[in-house]
């Protein structure tokens, strides 16, 4: 039977593909990739843009669809067959790669283009082509001597293997530790819809009473509701030594080896530290300037965080005499302290978030902002029961996306959501080819008596990811390795945390916040409480984001080489921020899956960079009314549309009409007074 990987697709063919189909898929794809770039080497034609970089931007087309299902499937739907596959592939790919960058022929052709491009006549994005291609291959090695490039290559055969690893890791020890309770009065505060999904996963273990897990939805009720302070001990000691324990997921000596392998990588190339060799692709562009954005934004929120801990502390105290305020207390009691300042209770507002009406909540906006239409499918093949699929339109009918969406945990899916492109954008043969998009999230399961009832914290993360399946969905670019969120890091998360803002407001709320049994909309009370306390312990959640933030610096923007313990040293990068005690059986980085398995090394502090961008962004929407054609059609046009073809301070402020001001994020934050 032929491999459905190596035939001609359109939407990924998931149900007939067989795990053993990959590897096969991989190496012939690879072969084609390569034949591809001999073509463009062979060539005794003159060096120009088209011959050579915009031929190099559509090789590979295919690898990069395979390379796309297979580690989404390894993220969101894996099994040990397919783990081991990514594990043998990866070093391939790295290979590949390395060829590819250290090809002296190829990058002779690139550099006569970029010396020469005045003759070319090029147009604003194919200049931004040739730049970033030409950078891409000099920041790679292919100026390095030959030595220098054989150890970059076994460097970075490393690194895949080692990430890979980590995330396997993460995963296991996730999966290994369930917490069961047979007494339902030692769970006396977790809500009824919590205690029927703990039930539901006992019953499917075979199990009588509750069983708790450390996935999202399990986890977090039980650390806001639970008032047995002894079992919220047991499920955060359990969360927190993810990686960190003394088995054969123990992640401690592959950190070391990755952030060493790092530096020493960033150094061959010329650079001082890891950071620097990142940081030069970004808005940000050094690690001076990250550290002090970090440092500038804790000075203005660490008096409101020591402010907002002390009256957390002293509340703990009032209501259950706690002295010492400990890690698997914070949740309990500033949910208490919520309920008790707000009168907001989570549990009220969860009957309005129904998961579908979110869904069509969020499928309104994006139409009454882009004109998007977006209808179910049945007709698509997809890798889990659970995932949904739908064909996005505009309002004249043409098809811009296919859109997947997958919302609940399962055994083979990593904690966390994120958006993943399995079909990029591009314009080929004079065609726009239109993106294939996906959001992976882990959100509260139905139970036998109620649907999805999302939590609010949920809900903003749907919006989140939506937000960044909209700028790979309205991406309208020539070249595919520019289209969507190909973006630099800091300015990726800027459609996604704006989107966030519409869950706060009246007008956005009314369209999908309906009571999941009446119908009811969501109360005006409702409402305001959501604003009110919109900003609760905001200090708090700032410090905690700047804390990770401080952790990646720290792992990559100096030289690691002297590091030999990862728990003592994080204590150390935590000493600013730190407001609870450490923990001895606690460790983050060995679970820091965004810096040691996603792509956020030397990056994390983007999502409070983008925070100033969205921040600035949504008060230009508030002035104008927030669903504000004009405005909309402006950001949709300079940003959405535009991926990485220009600079992305030249983007936002062809929407904005200036720079961001940071004082926007501080005055929403409410570190600031508003003048």
């Amino acid at each position: 039977m032929a491999n459905p990987l190596l035939q001609t697709f359109d939407t990924a063919p998931f149900s007939k593909i067989k795990n053993q189909d990959f590897e096969p898929a991989f190496e012939k794809a690879l072969k084609e990739a390569r034949a591809e770039i001999e073509v463009i080497t062979a060539s005794t034609d003159a060096p120009s843009f088209t011959n050579t970089i915009a031929a190099l931007d559509a090789t590979g087309e295919q690898l990069n669809r395979i390379s796309s299902i297979l580690f989404n499937l390894n993220s969101a739907e894996t099994n040990e067959e397919i783990q081991q596959i990514a594990q043998n592939v990866s070093p391939k790919l790295s290979e590949f790669n390395n060829d590819l960058m250290l090809n002296e022929t190829l990058f002779k052709r690139i550099k006569s283009v970029f010396k020469t491009q005045n003759k070319f006549n090029l147009n604003h994005e194919e200049t931004r082509l040739l730049e970033e291609t030409y950078q891409n291959f000099t920041r790679n090695g292919a100026n390095l001597q030959e030595g220098q490039q054989k150890r970059l290559r076994e460097i970075d055969q490393e690194l895949a293997t080692l990430s890979l690893q980590f995330g396997k890791q993460v995963l296991a020890d996730t999966n290994a530790f369930e917490l069961h309770v047979e007494n339902k009065e030692a769970l006396e505060g977790l809500p009824e819809n919590a205690l029927e999904s703990a039930a539901q996963v006992a019953e499917s273990k075979e199990k009588t009473g509750y069983v708790f897990t450390l996935h999202y939805p399990s986890y977090i009720p039980f650390m806001k509701y639970v008032k047995n302070r002894e079992l919220r001990k047991k499920m955060a000691i359990a969360f927190g030594s993810k990686g960190f324990q003394q088995n054969q997921n123990n992640n401690e000596e592959i950190v070391l080896q990755i952030v060493k392998l790092r530096h020493e990588r960033a150094n061959l190339l010329g650079y001082n530290t890891h950071a620097d060799f990142v940081l030069e692709k970004r808005m940000a562009k050094t690690a001076i300037k990250v550290t002090s954005f970090l440092d500038e934004l804790l000075e203005k929120a660490k008096p409101a965080a020591k402010k907002e801990f002390k009256e957390l502390n002293e509340f703990a105290k009032q209501v259950d005499g706690i002295e010492q305020l400990q890690k698997w207390d914070t949740a309990y009691y500033s949910e208490k302290l919520k309920q008790k300042k707000f009168n907001l209770n989570e549990e009220e507002l969860k009957p309005f978030f129904e998961l579908d009406q979110v869904v069509s909540g969020v499928f309104t906006i994006a139409h009454k902002l882009y004109q998007l239409n977006f209808e179910k499918l049945t007709d698509i093949d997809v890798y889990h029961k659970e995932v949904t699929t739908y064909k996005v339109t505009d309002q004249h009918g043409n098809f811009i996306a296919i859109f997947y969406a997958d919302f609940h945990p399962r055994a083979g899916k990593r904690d966390g959501a994120w958006m993943t492109i399995y079909k990029n954008q591009q314009i080929k043969n004079g065609q726009n080819e239109r993106p294939h998009v996906s959001i992976v999230c882990n959100f509260t399961k139905p139970t036998k008596t109620q649907p999805s009832l999302l939590t609010f914290n949920e809900v903003t993360t749907l919006f989140h990811e939506f937000g960044h399946a909209l700028h790979a969905m309205l991406a309208n670019t020539t070249y595919s390795s520019l289209s969507g969120t190909s973006v630099y890091w800091d300015f990726v998360e800027l459609p996604s945390q704006l989107l966030e803002n519409w869950c706060y407001e009246e007008e956005a709320l009314a369209l999908f916040a309906k009571h999941y049994k009446s119908g009811e909309k969501i109360p005006q009370t409702l409402v305001e409480k959501i604003k009110a306390s919109a900003n609760f312990q905001e200090g708090m959640l700032t410090l905690r984001q700047l804390s990770f933030g401080k952790l990646d610096m720290a792992w990559h923007a100096h030289n690691p080489t002297q590091i030999e313990n990862v728990k003592q040293f994080e204590d150390g990068a935590f000493k600013d921020t730190q407001l609870l005690p450490s923990i001895k059986q606690n460790c983050m980085s060995t679970a820091f899956s965004h810096i040691f398995q996603g792509g956020y090394a030397a990056g994390y502090y983007s999502y409070k960079w983008a925070e100033v961008l969205d921040a600035d962004a949504f008060s230009f929407f508030k002035e104008n009314g927030i669903f504000n054609p004009e405005v909309a059609l402006k950001f949709k046009q300079t940003v959405l549309s535009k991926g990485g073809t220009l600079d992305p301070m030249d983007l936002y402020v062809s929407f904005r009409g200036k720079e961001p001001d940071p004082e926007a994020l501080l005055k929403r934050a409410g570190l600031i007074e508003n003048s």
